[in-house]
């Protein structure tokens, strides 16, 4: 929570949700069809240099530039429903995308590199799931924070 002040007196700004994600690709129409074919975006625009592609509440933004993915385990994961992950791993388009990681966590997740080597995670679990799976196997030096 930050705290801003608003005349004389201090006033509290929330985050209230995650709102896009952009990520630099080299070529629009590879990422346009592994976004939105293989993983199931959906398209809103696309430009020369660029496009927009929704997933839920939230934005993806693909732009022509260099990208630099990251070499430790930063990624980012997207959220699909426990049926469709069963579907995913058996997809033959799947197998001939690069794996990054085996899945250690609870519920089904896939953990795979875009064209461009971004690391990306597409898992069927929630923070719920995660903190109840928590406090049976706890990690080391786990604290609750509440």
């Amino acid at each position: 929570m930050v705290k801003v002040l608003e005349g004389a007196e201090y006033q509290e700004a929330k985050v209230i949700g995650f709102n896009h994600l952009t990520l630099s690709v080299s070529d629009l129409e590879v990422s346009l069809r592994f976004y939105r074919d293989l993983l199931g975006f959906k398209g809103e625009v696309r430009w020369n240099r660029g496009a927009y592609l929704s997933y839920g509440d939230c934005w993806l933004c693909l732009t022509i530039g260099t990208p630099s993915p990251s070499q430790d385990y930063s990624h980012v994961a997207f959220t699909y429903e426990p049926k469709a992950m069963q579907l995913i791993c058996r997809k033959d388009a799947f197998q001939r995308v690069n794996m990054w990681q085996e899945n250690t966590s609870e519920g089904d997740s896939l953990y795979i590199e875009d064209p461009d080597g971004h690391k990306l995670e597409l898992h069927a679990g929630s923070l719920a799931t995660r903190l109840e799976s928590l406090k049976q196997y706890p990690y080391d030096g786990l604290e609750w924070l509440q």
